[in-house]
Parts: structure tokens; C-alpha cells; sequence
């Protein structure tokens, strides 16, 4: 047998969580807290067949719609992240220095293309997002954890982690992070930015819930901080627009999104262009703010009926946390509970949850008494009954 890439074995253990979590987000029969996937009543179906309509309508741009399209991104979805997204967060950028690309995850992913080598170290939070991770061990990136608080990274440990092992870069995510909930604090964030350019390490500041704040003080990104180019800011259309789409941008600067442009090109040549023009026309149609105060309104009574439902339904010494926006709570349980061993027992009983131990880096057993939980998918009533489900369980495994 012809043998495989080495890259194949690295990646093994992290593709194995994912592929588990997609399974259990796309089984109707399942009521699913593990996936990120949007609500369906955020996802704009009508308003998405009249702008299909007014694309293909004569005159219009159907023929852009399905022909070759420039590979940096349409201009007027570039222009619109720049003046709608990005301005009001602080960051005043040229849409030049914006990349339209294929999902959030492609933007991590051609950083790593353009900047990781075999062996080179990225700083990553403990705990951080799994799937991210399969991109770092696909291109044989060592990952080094980093301790966080309740409001992200530990600045002392982060920065004794710099001396220590001499990073290429920084992962992050900022806001409402994956898995945890959490959110880097300003003071933290631009400290972050400090150390980026102190001991010259990239930042990859990946920030895709940061638009789903629906309580507390909204926060510039580590990007307005960015005084060297030391940081890309990778974002998503995903929870905003559409995850079906596979939509997503990137801002650097100019020399580096050439990189990124040419590594984007060798990949897919360029991102699909029904979706961008789509997009396109629903944010420069104006229809996003009205989305937007809608979709934060969904969210918020998901989240607020998760964390009820938890301390009524949870194990006693059930900790969680306490998100102002996202998708997830993180859930750390008394001692003696085994996540991962206990899920196959939830699936069994039509309930599932991606379990901690998989989002830490270590693999020295951290996060075994711990459980991701997305509210972002279920209905307030879904979102009930497999709580009390989950509960009962924890109960019996305690």
C-alpha cells in the first residue's frame, strides 16, 4: 500500500473529534449541544430567494455569479466587510487589504500555509478550538497551551510561554471563545499586541462570534492595537449570514494578503462567487442591522434557557460559565464524571455534547470532568428537555 503523507497520522487524533462532532450535529434524531451551528430561524432563507431572484434577473449579475471571479474577492463584499463589520469594531482598514475566503477555517489555514513550517511552535489557549487545532497538526505545528482566566489568556503565562519556546505565532480567539465562552478583556488584548511586537510573534486573532454580543460592554479587537502588523484578524460569515455559504475574510496587511492571495490561488483559485454576491447584496441592501438586533435576540433567550436549565438539572458543584454572546457555555463538573466516556450513554439516550478533554492540547487528562454546550442550534424547549436529559445522566454516572 502506498503510504501516507506524515501530515495524515498528525492530524488523526483531532479529525476523529471533529468528524464525532459533526455526527451527532447533523442526526435529526439528536438533540445536539455540540456542533456551532446558527439557529435555523436566523438563517435568511426568504430574503436569500429574492436576492438569488435579483441576481439572475435580466441585467443583473448572473453572468459574475457563474463565472471565474477575482481571487482576492468581489470588490463590493471586500468594501462592504471594511465600512460595516470592521469600522464600527475601531479598525479602519482599504478593503484592499481584506480576503474573501472559503469559510473562517480557510483563512487559518492559508496563514499557515504562508507562515508555518514542520516543528514551529504556535501558542494556543487552554482550552482552545479543536478544529483549529486539526489545521496545526495537518501542517506538523508543535502546540504549546497557554493557562487562560476568566478573561482569557494569562498574561504572565503567555508571555513566559514567548521566552520559553520562541513562537511563530499566537492563536487566539478573543471573544466569546470557543469552547470556553469567555472573553479577552481590553486591557489583555492590547497587552497582547504589545508582546506581538516586543518579541516580533504573528497573532492570528480569530474573532468569529464577536458579532453575536447580545449583553455587556462591546470590545475593540487586538487588530486596533496592532501598531507593526503583527496581527490578522480571520472572521466568519457563518454565524452572521450563513454557514452553508462557506464565507469568511481576512485582514493583514498589503504584503501579507499578497502572500495569502497567492496561497489561496494554488488552493482553490478563488472562493465561490453565488455566495459572495449574495452576501454582497444583503449587506449593502441594508438588511443586516435588522438580522443582526434579530438573530442577537435568539441567541440571548437560548443562552439564558441553557444556563436556568443547568443549575436547576446539573450534578450540585456544577460550574459554568457565563457568556455575553456566542454560541457556548462550558461546563466544568464534579470530580469523578468522564465526559468522554459518558457520551456514547447521552447519544444512546438522544442528547449529545462534545466532551472537554478534547479541546486541551496537554492530552494529559485535562478537561475530562468538563462538556461543551451549544445553545445556538435547539429551540428554548429542545434546548429543556435535553438538559434535564443530560442531567439525569450526570446524576446517575455520579
Amino acid at each position: 500500500m502506498i503510504p501516507y503523507a506524515t501530515r495524515i497520522e498528525s492530524m488523526a487524533e483531532t479529525a476523529a473529534i471533529v468528524g464525532g462532532l459533526f455526527k451527532s450535529m447533523t442526526d435529526p434524531s439528536i438533540i445536539s449541544f455540540g456542533g456551532g451551528a446558527p439557529a435555523a430561524e436566523a438563517l435568511p432563507t426568504e430574503l436569500m430567494g429574492q436576492l438569488c431572484q435579483k441576481i439572475f434577473a435580466p441585467g443583473g449579475r448572473g453572468v459574475e455569479a457563474l463565472q471565474y471571479g477575482p481571487v482576492p474577492g468581489v470588490a463590493d463584499l471586500r468594501r462592504a466587510v471594511a465600512e460595516q463589520l470592521l469600522r464600527p469594531k475601531g479598525v479602519e482598514c482599504d478593503p484592499a487589504n481584506i480576503l474573501i475566503v472559503s469559510g473562517g477555517l480557510e483563512g487559518i489555514y492559508l496563514t499557515c500555509q504562508a507562515f508555518i513550517n514542520p516543528g514551529d511552535v504556535i501558542l494556543v489557549e487552554s482550552p482552545t478550538f479543536v478544529h483549529t487545532v486539526e489545521i496545526f497538526d495537518m501542517v506538523q505545528a508543535k502546540c504549546v497551551a497557554v493557562q487562560t482566566d476568566d478573561d482569557g489568556l494569562n498574561m504572565e503565562a503567555l508571555e513566559a510561554a514567548i521566552r520559553e519556546h520562541h513562537p511563530k505565532m499566537i492563536y487566539t480567539i478573543p471573544t466569546f471563545q470557543n469552547p470556553s465562552g469567555r472573553t479577552l478583556s481590553r486591557e489583555k488584548r492590547e497587552r497582547v499586541a504589545q508582546l506581538a511586537e516586543e518579541y516580533d510573534v504573528l497573532v492570528l486573532e480569530d474573532d468569529p462570534y464577536r458579532d453575536i454580543r447580545y449583553s455587556g460592554e462591546d470590545l475593540p479587537p487586538i487588530k486596533v492595537f496592532d501598531q507593526t502588523d503583527h496581527v490578522i484578524l480571520a472572521n466568519s460569515f457563518s454565524k452572521i449570514f450563513s454557514p452553508g455559504s462557506r464565507l469568511g475574510y481576512v485582514l493583514a496587511s498589503p504584503d501579507v494578503i499578497e502572500k495569502l492571495t497567492h496561497v489561496k490561488s494554488a488552493t482553490n483559485s478563488h472562493t465561490a462567487m453565488l455566495p459572495q454576491l449574495l452576501c454582497a447584496e444583503f449587506f449593502n441592501g441594508g438588511y443586516f442591522p435588522e438580522h443582526h438586533a434579530r438573530i442577537c435576540g435568539i441567541y440571548r433567550q437560548r443562552r439564558d434557557t441553557m444556563l436556568a436549565a443547568i443549575d436547576r438539572c446539573f450534578p450540585e458543584g456544577t460550574k459554568h460559565t457565563l457568556p455575553d454572546g456566542g454560541l457556548f457555555t462550558w461546563a466544568e463538573l464534579p470530580m469523578g464524571i468522564d465526559t468522554t466516556a459518558l457520551l456514547p450513554k447521552a447519544v444512546e439516550n438522544h442528547v449529545a455534547y462534545v466532551a472537554g478533554e478534547g479541546f486541551f492540547v496537554e492530552r494529559d487528562g485535562r478537561g475530562k470532568n468538563c462538556m461543551r454546550l451549544s445553545f445556538g442550534a435547539n429551540t428554548p424547549e429542545r434546548i429543556e428537555d435535553g438538559i434535564a436529559r443530560l442531567g439525569d445522566l450526570l446524576k446517575s454516572a455520579l
